[in-house]
């Protein structure tokens, strides 16, 4: 049988004295594509892919894991705004089939890829507010970095 450590934690006025970390400031630093802390240097060097650090402050971008969140979220934002108006438009007019085709596709194409970008800032911003992944200062013993 395996003993657990039942050490409690000790705090003392230099734990209350972790960087404070907005949550919704962070998250519209990531969504413009800057980096969450400081809101001046680049988060992407490419279109999906995020700066190795931040050229102003020197925040590590490297233990993000936005994984596929941004593409199933750009999914979930763009069909609540493209079903309701095909919805709409099919009920109240009649288009030819080809107009529709020409019309929607296109539309959800461009949509998806201008929101996705942005949407994981977003995700890269919401991670570092919360500490989550590599984003902690002090990450607790015993677990592995990823």
């Amino acid at each position: 049988m395996v003993a657990t450590s039942t050490a409690s934690k000790i705090w003392t006025r230099e734990t209350g004295l972790i960087e404070k970390r907005d949550l919704w400031t962070a998250m519209k630093r990531g969504f413009r594509g800057r980096c969450p802390r400081c809101g001046e240097g680049k988060l992407f060097r490419a279109f999906l892919k995020t700066a190795d650090n931040c050229s102003v402050c020197g925040l590590d971008f490297t233990p993000h894991r936005a994984d596929d969140l941004p593409a199933y979220l750009v999914i979930v934002i763009v069909g609540h705004i493209v079903v309701p108006t095909i919805l709409w438009i099919e009920t109240n007019y009649t288009t030819p089939v080809w107009i529709s085709f020409a019309a929607y596709l296109p539309f959800t194409f461009v949509a998806s890829l201008a929101l996705l970008q942005p949407v994981k800032g977003a995700v890269v911003g919401l991670q570092w507010a919360l500490r989550m992944h590599g984003f902690d200062d002090n990450p607790p013993d015993g677990i592995p970095p990823v």
